[in-house]
């Protein structure tokens, strides 16, 4: 497996916890530990470690980085204060994601950038080939970094067991840097893909093991476990968090998506401005929801789904919910479906009900 597949700087320690190992992305990361179930559980009740060091990360700094940022995202950049962050989304001129990031402001012309892993190299040249007159450089810095994540509702207490930064000032999508786990040049943001409170760690690369261990050790008697993709996947689903391939893509705009809020209009001009300009103000053909199901069977990517006898979507993700004891899912749905209460998707030739969620499951 390893011969075509990257590992991130915890591989080793992965294997020494028990980690099942697969491939995700490019990369060998593992998909649990104990038990996708109880990794999630701790998550919602104490605390889990999350190894999410193939997340790509590139630097972009210059007397015109706020002004090429604004230009070739949809939210606005430009007013973000230096340390905070800000969730955006890179677009095509067609309306479709290039991507989904989060931008943070180091200082007044330098900004960090997290790329999803299986993005990376095709968003920094993505990013290269728009720099044009604009006086900014794009810096790969994918292999320098490795990233953690801590998330859970005893994930602040936790952590400041190994650093002395004033986590409690951090607000959410605010940041410091400093050391962690005996390591500097720590970027701590309040930030996380669970739905649960917690802290994302950027950290030298050379650093991730030991600062790793230093927090399991630190978390062990407040019931904090190493957690792994499966967790994250439906941690994510039941807060509503997309996922790039599945409710967001080349196709699927961030109006379609529900991201709408990220779209600043009042910008004179961005990448994709006018694509989304029409969908937002005509309405998109399609739209993703959130749905649950009252069966023990799950409704995985690509199953479709029925008003009544016609198709008229399709499920973009599915998984079962460990808070809710029960499947649930994203569909991308045709317009005028989306608050059907009629709507049945098809499981190995059984139709089963959709009952559409208006909100997240966890907030």
């Amino acid at each position: 497996m390893s011969d075509t597949l990257s590992r991130t700087p915890l591989y080793s320690l992965h294997v020494e916890l028990g980690g099942r190992m697969v491939p995700f992305a490019g990369w060998e990361m593992p998909v649990q530990y104990r038990g996708i179930i109880e990794e999630h559980m701790a998550v919602r009740k104490t605390a889990g470690l999350f190894d999410v060091s193939h997340m790509g990360e590139a630097r972009v700094r210059g007397k015109d980085a706020a002004a090429f940022l604004d230009r070739i995202m949809t939210n606005e950049m430009s007013s973000i204060k230096p340390g905070m962050a800000r969730y955006t989304v890179m677009c095509q001129p067609d309306g479709g994601c290039v991507d989904d990031l989060i931008v943070y402001r180091l200082n007044e012309n330098e900004f960090l950038i997290c790329l999803n892993a299986s993005n990376a190299q095709k968003d920094l040249a993505w990013m290269k080939s728009l720099v044009g007159r604009f006086k900014v450089e794009v810096i790969d810095e994918c292999n320098a970094w490795a990233q953690l994540a801590i998330q859970g509702p005893l994930a602040e207490k936790i952590l400041s067991l190994v650093t002395s930064l004033p986590l409690a000032s951090i607000k959410r999508f605010g940041f410091l840097t400093g050391e962690v786990g005996g390591a500097s040049g720590c970027l701590v943001s309040r930030t996380g893909y669970t739905g649960s409170a917690g802290f994302e760690i950027y950290l030298p690369a050379a650093s991730a093991e030991k600062v790793a261990r230093a927090i399991l050790t630190a978390g062990q008697p407040h019931g904090l476990i190493p957690a792994g993709l499966g967790a994250r996947d439906s941690l994510r689903l039941e807060a509503n968090y997309p996922l790039y391939g599945h409710e967001i893509s080349e196709k699927i705009s961030p109006i379609q998506a529900g991201l709408g809020w990220t779209v600043k209009f009042s910008k004179p001009e961005f990448v994709g401005r006018e694509a989304l300009r029409r969908q937002a103000e005509g309405g998109p053909a399609s739209s993703v929801v959130l749905f649950s199901l009252d069966d023990r069977r799950i409704a995985r990517q690509g199953a479709q789904v029925f008003a009544g006898d016609t198709p008229v979507g399709e499920v973009l993700s599915g998984t079962q919910s460990p808070v809710l004891g029960k499947p649930i899912g994203t569909a991308l749905i045709a317009a005028g479906y989306t608050g059907s209460s009629e709507l049945t998707v098809d499981i190995r030739g059984i139709r089963l009900p959709l009952q559409i969620a208006v909100e997240p499951f966890v907030k």
